[in-house]
């Protein structure tokens, strides 16, 4: 392999290929997400109660890690599957820490 194709190798990503319907819900818990953290933000603006506050952020943590654990568990159905049925075993070091920066 030439330094030309290591580099081309290099940029390229990999796609997950997911329905409308799959790609709408993931759409609309982003979009109560960034409406939550926007609603901090405005929370903070109005100088509003600490508690109150933090009781949004917790919200928000729990909204990521819900959203997180649908895309992993898609994640564990779909691709890491098909490399498993593909023979490519090294899959699970990568699934296991997946899971381990979702914690």
């Amino acid at each position: 392999m030439d330094k030309t194709e290591n580099i081309c190798a290099c940029c390229q990503h990999k796609n997950t290929p997911r329905d409308v319907k799959e790609q709408k819900q993931l759409q609309n818990r982003i979009n109560r997400i960034i409406g939550q953290l926007n609603g901090i933000k405005n929370m903070i603006d109005d100088n509003r109660y600490c508690g109150d506050i933090l009781i949004q952020i917790g919200a928000v943590e729990s909204a990521l890690q819900s959203l997180g654990y649908v895309i992993l568990e898609d994640h564990m159905q779909t691709c890491v599957v098909e490399e498993i049925g593909k023979g490519n075993t090294q899959i699970m070091a990568e699934a296991v820490e997946l899971m381990k920066k979702l914690k």
